[in-house]
């Protein structure tokens, strides 16, 4: 009799070391690193790949693992008033039922649930390889019993094709980043240049175009002379050509193409033919995602487009390095030129900022979070808010932070004064204005 009795506890404890089993396997295997394991299965790591097999099929994998801690932990309990039934008599299901609930929920639940947490990868790895064999062979009644809960789920209008898809892996990496950014694991310029390569597919031509009115153009009416002299004080590697009006955009310079001329005509600029270096214009739509141009320029082994609306008008231009600054943050070049211009703070906190300086740069620059739904300049959200053009010397509140209109030309918006709240990554609250 004792030793059915020791059988039977033997028993009772293996039942709650595999229940424990179970519960630290749906924690682990829930919140393990796909990333991680992926990687790991490329260097050769055998238990990385079983658990990539598990994972890659949630639904199976989840319902084993609730299969078997149901039934071991019922087993266990029914097992445990077995034994006790005939010393506790009538008191046999108050006793068993406080002794299971204990022992259960210490050692079955929150004991391998809190291991799973704290060595979530190492807990997966280690357990992957029988969990495979384990949820191989309940797979048969998984499937039956996955078959009836979606039966009894159609009753209520959910059906299998209306199931949610999991969070984009862009809105997942970026998620992971910015968090890992406030744990302190990821400085913020990196954090910067992820959300800038994940910002490329969001982002259209329109957003980091240089506008027309801000382009250096140079005029094919001109003289040979007068030409190279505007192209050399322009610094740029490639200038756009206009002939007659401003709008009529004709062609682009390339001022290697220019010094190779100048000096095949030792030097001389008379009689340099200025038409037969002009090559033609690239134009594309403003709509254009930035992730769909990058591919172009990378096809045509260009570096330069002009930038037209729906009616073929111009509206600017757009640069590789454009869309490298969107990545990487604006760089000084070897000219001196600042890496945000437009942006100068003031001994007070606030800063005064060009009007034409976008949304991105200035988030980008100062740490703001500034919304850019809704507009691409500072100037165009304090419009877009204001639902009006203010006058000099206004004053509005936005989102935790404080606008000042410092000069206006006409109906454009040349520069603010801007003061962030005292936190102002967190400066995404509630909005309100003044005049």
């Amino acid at each position: 009799m004792d030793m059915i009795l020791a059988v039977n506890f033997l028993a009772i404890i293996a039942l709650v070391i595999a229940g424990a089993f179970f519960a630290g396997s749906e924690t682990a295997l829930t919140a393990v690193s796909r990333g991680k394991m992926h990687q790991l299965e490329k260097d050769g790591v055998p238990a990385a790949a079983a658990v990539n097999v598990l994972v890659g099929n949630r639904e199976r994998l989840i319902g084993a693992l609730l299969l078997g801690n149901t039934f071991v932990n019922i087993l266990a309990s029914s097992l445990a008033t077995s034994v006790l039934e005939d010393r506790l008599g009538h008191r046999v299901v108050p006793v068993v039922t406080l002794l299971m609930t204990l022992l259960v929920l210490v050692f079955a639940e929150v004991l391998p649930k809190t291991l799973a947490i704290v060595r979530t990868d190492r807990f997966a790895l280690a357990v992957a390889g029988p969990l495979k064999y384990v949820v191989g062979v309940l797979a048969p009644v998984v499937a039956s019993v996955q078959g009836v809960v979606w039966r009894l789920l159609r009753l209520f209008g959910v059906k299998k094709e209306d199931v949610e898809t999991a969070a984009l892996a862009h809105d997942e990496i970026r998620g992971t980043v910015f968090l890992r950014h406030q744990e302190g694991s990821v400085e913020r310029e990196s954090r910067d240049m992820i959300s800038g390569v994940l910002d490329l597919r969001e982002l259209s031509v329109g957003d980091v175009m240089i506008h027309r009115k801000n382009m250096m153009t140079v005029s094919a009416d001109q003289s040979a002379e007068q030409v190279v002299r505007a192209l050399m004080a322009t610094h740029h590697a490639r200038v756009p050509v206009w002939r007659d009006q401003p709008e009529n955009i004709v062609g682009v310079l390339f001022t290697k193409d220019v010094v190779r001329a100048v000096l095949a005509n030792q030097g001389a600029l008379r009689g340099l033919d200025i038409d037969a270096l002009i090559t033609p214009p690239w134009f594309v739509p403003e709509t254009m995602a930035l992730e769909e141009l990058l591919d172009a320029f990378r096809e045509r082994r260009s570096h330069f487009a002009l930038v037209v609306d729906e009616y073929g008008v111009i509206l600017g231009l757009v640069t590789r390095e454009d869309i490298l600054d969107e990545v990487f943050g604006r760089i000084p070049d070897e000219h001196g030129a600042m890496a945000q211009p437009g942006i100068r703070p003031q001994p007070d906190g606030s800063f005064y900022i060009d009007g034409v300086t976008t949304i991105r740069d200035a988030n980008r620059a100062l740490d703001w979070s500034l919304p850019d739904d809704e507009a691409t300049t500072l100037a165009g959200l304090v419009i877009h808010e204001a639902r009006t053009i203010p006058d000099v010397g206004q004053r509005f509140a936005f989102y935790g932070y404080k606008f000042e209109i410092l000069r206006r030309q006409r109906n454009q918006i040349t520069a603010l004064r801007i003061t962030p709240p005292e936190k102002a990554h967190n400066g995404s609250g509630e909005k309100a204005a003044a005049g």
